[in-house]
């Protein structure tokens, strides 16, 4: 709940401060007939709406896990994040209709000393409060405050940029207005259009990054009997809202009871120290003590490993008593045909060893391990 209340408090002082900012901006820009300054005033309008719906997603998002989503409803957060980015793009088309209509119809500002002063200030402002919003947003992992604190810092640049042509104006009697508001729309078209795409990216589901499979790993692996942990995959109902499952090579004399203990172990652990629930723990069992298998395993692995579109190799099991040898291939997307990557696995994995079937499981590149 404290993230909540800080992600809340957050978001009320950007509503506020940009408020206030788009009210002086926007009596400035129609006083001195500036589109730039007026599209800035819009700018803010929309950057207080994106800081609403957050308030909104993070309220609903909180709301208890019940027998309909068992899981929770945090990945509202998600869905408001994508209205932000459609408001944000709104915003930029907008801008760049009207600015359009400018360098068309093109009209003479007049600026004065307030009028620039109080851009400068809100300069300031915009900087300060980008640099607080986005320091709040990482510490709480908001990925929307993040958003919210890089535009701000982005705006700042923008209404750096009226200032300029404003005093260019005023020098050397210069109009860029139109064409700096168009320059503008693009700029928040772009930003609009990014923030949409890694939004749908984090609905879809994303590969686990190399930190979070690692530090997963690392911990299941600390346990004396994990040989190895592989095919980690982790999905997220929301900010801090991890499930995630995983195999596991441990030593096939196990009992039911051991392996019971152990898993309970890892999920504990692996909770504690990252945040994530292992919903799902699979086994690979191992026969390590046969000096034979051991070679096998390495003869093979050495062989898959010169395989292009190979890129890992594990849960290695030999059965002498039904003379099988199984294992799974982590294949890369790049391949042309997975099917056609175990084939070919299978086949020279057969001409090593003649005797024996083979059975080879192809598996996905999920994580960055």
């Amino acid at each position: 709940m404290d993230r909540d209340k800080t992600i809340i408090r957050t978001s009320i002082i950007g509503i506020g401060a940009n408020v206030l900012l788009a009210a002086f901006k926007a009596v400035i820009g129609l006083a001195s007939n500036s589109v730039a300054i007026v599209l800035d005033a819009v700018n803010n309008l929309s950057d207080a709406m994106s800081s609403l719906i957050t308030i909104i997603g993070t309220k609903l998002a909180a709301k208890e896990p019940d027998r309909k989503h068992p899981l929770g409803y945090g990945r509202i957060e998600y869905l408001s994040a994508m209205i932000i980015s459609a408001i944000v793009l709104y915003a930029g088309i907008t801008a760049l209709v009207e600015s359009v209509k400018k360098i068309i119809d093109p009209a003479t500002p007049d600026y004065s000393t307030v009028a620039l002063i109080i851009v400068g200030a809100a300069v300031l402002v915009k900087v300060l409060l980008g640099r607080y919003v986005e320091g709040v947003g990482r510490k709480v992992d908001s990925d929307s405050l993040v958003a919210s604190g890089k535009d701000a810092l982005f705006d700042a640049v923008l209404s750096f940029s009226t200032l300029v042509a404003a005093i260019i104006y005023i020098v050397w009697h210069v109009s860029l207005e139109a064409w700096l508001g168009a320059i503008i729309a693009l700029f928040i078209i772009k930003a609009g259009i990014e923030m949409l795409r890694d939004t749908i990216s984090q609905i879809l589901g994303e590969r686990t990054g190399a930190e979070t499979a690692n530090a997963v790993r690392k911990t299941i692996t600390s346990f004396p009997e994990v040989h190895g942990a592989y095919d980690l995959v982790i999905h997220s109902y929301g900010p801090r809202q991890l499930v995630g499952s995983i195999h596991i090579e441990v030593p096939e004399e196990m009992t039911a009871r051991q392996l019971d203990e152990l898993q309970r172990k890892i999920v504990a652990r692996v909770y504690e120290e990252t945040g994530i629930g292992m919903t799902g723990i699979s086994v690979y069992s191992v026969n390590e003590r046969d000096e034979k298998v051991v070679e096998m395993r390495r003869k093979i692995g050495r062989m898959a490993a010169e395989e292009q579109y190979v890129l890992q190799m594990h849960g290695f099991y030999v059965d002498e008593e039904s003379k099988n040898i199984r294992y799974d291939a982590v294949i890369d997307f790049d391949a042309p045909s997975k099917r056609a990557v175990c084939q070919q696995l299978t086949d020279k994995t057969r001409e090593m060893y003649p005797d024996y079937q083979v059975i080879v499981t192809p598996d996905f590149d999920l994580a960055d391990l």
